[in-house]
């Protein structure tokens, strides 16, 4: 009689096997969480249905900000090369939403073309009407960099309001849409003009549950001096932090990010430490993102179940025949009762539920008597989802990692630091005399050589005791003395010669200078009387 149940709890207990993460998405979501999005309307109030090429595209990168902040420039400086479309000025130059995509041959592909393309993930774009889609194309080109990533470059944001009102598209949902599918968000700022414009303001704040993909920029830093860039960027964080509610402060990184000299090079130093920074975070985006595809449809997941509990909600307090209208504006002015009441009565954090504001405006447009009762079916399918079938795609997500550890973004302006004298660091701190032919050390060995004496060498080698004494003097942790000692005792016979004492002596010099260790002693400080033993 009660069979059914028997078979609903071995399904439990026996999550779906899925090859890879993408196939398992695409099929979770539409076996599990598309039906109750459709049932309870979620694609008229937050966001269109996912597609195939939602899963299977490559990681993207969204850059945002004002005009001449040098979005585009950004592009050219990481691409290396001119891509078709592209135009740079002071004035605002892009007035479109430009694709940047990997293709074979050179080209443009315009908007109302690439909504209809199955293989490109945009075909839900085409909700936002011709007045977007005339501004918004792809430019494909045959780049290493375009092999691993996409970049979509926005218009400029202005600050007037008649140009913010004669777009004639809702600028801030496009780029919530494209928040919501995109790996990295880059706001650019010119370190010339730090006023958020009302616009830029609206935009930030649409990026809202998106803040662990925002990633800022401050551009042509080098343009002001060292004084006034401290000001510059402790006024840029004073701003950002009444916009973005967060307790965690934005990672900001400050250069110049195009392929001119340096108008004031007295940061260069720091600059090449921050571009290195962004550059690492970009190049993980291959290898992080089926693990961002997988908390987006999380974040989805709960949002969708949040959405079904108020449709049903309303629906549940609607009368049948009399006063519909009257109700629904005291349900509709009573909408963070009806918060309030879900998230007593299911446990859900106040973070999960949607802007209370928007919601009222887009429940004006709707009758609430043809919003369906809740289904717990439906909740149950996304609870299993959410509680097995993600945990299996974990592990899965895992694996495909380890099969695949060099996923990283090549070509462009990432080969250019990688390796030579320009690689960030070369020739600093340990890497210091790499290209000598004289060991290095040997410029401060005749110092270092007087404290060896004074420590009692026996057949001309210290102790490790009495070599402690001398090490612990720089007031370095024992765990980076120890390091040292390692790195230093090259036969590791317990006991320092004068080559492995001066050798100590200048890797606590290199780290004293604030450089890093190397985990292995590089060939060109090992002393020259070792050169020759085995390791």
């Amino acid at each position: 009689m009660f069979s059914w149940l028997g078979t609903d709890d071995r399904r439990k207990k026996d999550p779906e096997v899925f090859q890879t993460v993408s196939d398992g998405l695409k099929k979770l979501y539409k076996t599990k969480l598309l039906p109750l999005e459709e049932h309870y309307k979620f694609h008229e109030f937050h966001s269109p249905a996912l597609e195939d090429a939602d899963f299977d595209n490559k990681p993207m990168v969204l850059l945002v900000g004002q005009y001449s902040t040098g979005k585009t420039s950004f592009i050219r400086y990481l691409l290396e090369q001119d891509f078709p479309g592209m135009r740079i000025g002071p004035e605002p130059t892009t007035d479109s939403f430009i694709a940047v995509m990997h293709g074979d041959v050179e080209g443009l592909i315009p908007g109302n073309a690439l909504v209809v393309d199955p293989k490109k993930p945009f075909r839900k774009l085409n909700a936002f009407g011709n007045a977007f889609l005339n501004r918004f194309v792809c430019a494909q080109l045959p780049n290493p960099v375009l092999e691993s990533i996409s970049v979509i470059d926005t218009p400029g944001i202005l600050s007037g309001e008649k140009q913010r009102i004669s777009r004639g598209y809702d600028f801030a949902a496009v780029l919530e849409w494209f928040a919501e599918r995109v790996d990295r968000i880059i706001l650019l700022f010119d370190a010339h003009k730090l006023d958020i414009s009302d616009e830029f303001s609206e935009v930030i704040k649409a990026l809202k549950n998106h803040e662990d993909k925002i990633r800022v920029v401050l551009n042509k830093a080098d343009q002001i001096e060292t004084q006034q860039l401290m000001r510059v960027y402790g006024a840029l964080m004073w701003s950002l932090g009444k916009i973005v509610n967060t307790p965690e402060v934005i990672r900001v990184y400050i250069g110049s990010f195009w392929s001119h000299p340096l108008l004031i090079p007295d940061n260069r130093k720091l600059f090449e430490a921050e571009e290195q920074d962004l550059f690492k975070d970009i190049q993980s985006l291959p290898r992080n993102a089926a693990l961002r595809k997988l908390n987006d449809l999380i974040k989805r997941a709960r949002l969708a179940k949040v959405h079904a509990y108020i449709i049903s909600s309303l629906k549940k307090e609607m009368p049948s025949v009399f006063g519909k209208e009257n109700k629904k504006k005291e349900l509709i002015n009573s909408l963070g009762e009806i918060y309030s009441r879900i998230e007593r009565e299911h446990q859900i954090s106040p973070g999960d539920f949607p802007n209370l504001k928007k919601m009222q405006e887009q429940l004006q447009a709707h009758d609430l008597n043809k919003f369906q009762p809740l289904k717990m079916k439906l909740l149950d399918a996304v609870d299993d989802m959410l509680a097995h079938d993600i945990a299996q795609l974990m592990v899965l997500v895992r694996q495909e990692e380890t099969q695949r550890p060099n996923q990283v973004v090549k070509g462009g302006a990432f080969e250019g630091t990688m390796n030579g004298p320009f690689g960030h660091g070369y020739g600093e701190g340990a890497g210091e005399g790499i290209d000598e032919v004289e060991w290095v050390v040997a410029r401060d060995k005749p110092m270092y050589d007087e404290i060896f004496y004074t420590l009692s060498p026996v057949n001309g080698k210290v102790t490790g005791a009495n070599a402690k004494k001398e090490m612990v003097k720089s007031k370095l942790p024992n765990t980076v003395l120890g390091k040292i000692w390692k790195l230093s005792d090259i036969d590791k016979d317990g006991m320092l010669d004068d080559e492995e004492f001066a050798l100590a002596n200048h890797l606590i010099k290199v780290k004293l200078e604030g450089h890093e260790l190397p985990s292995e002693l590089p060939a060109h400080l090992v002393p020259p009387s070792k050169r020759k033993i085995p390791e």
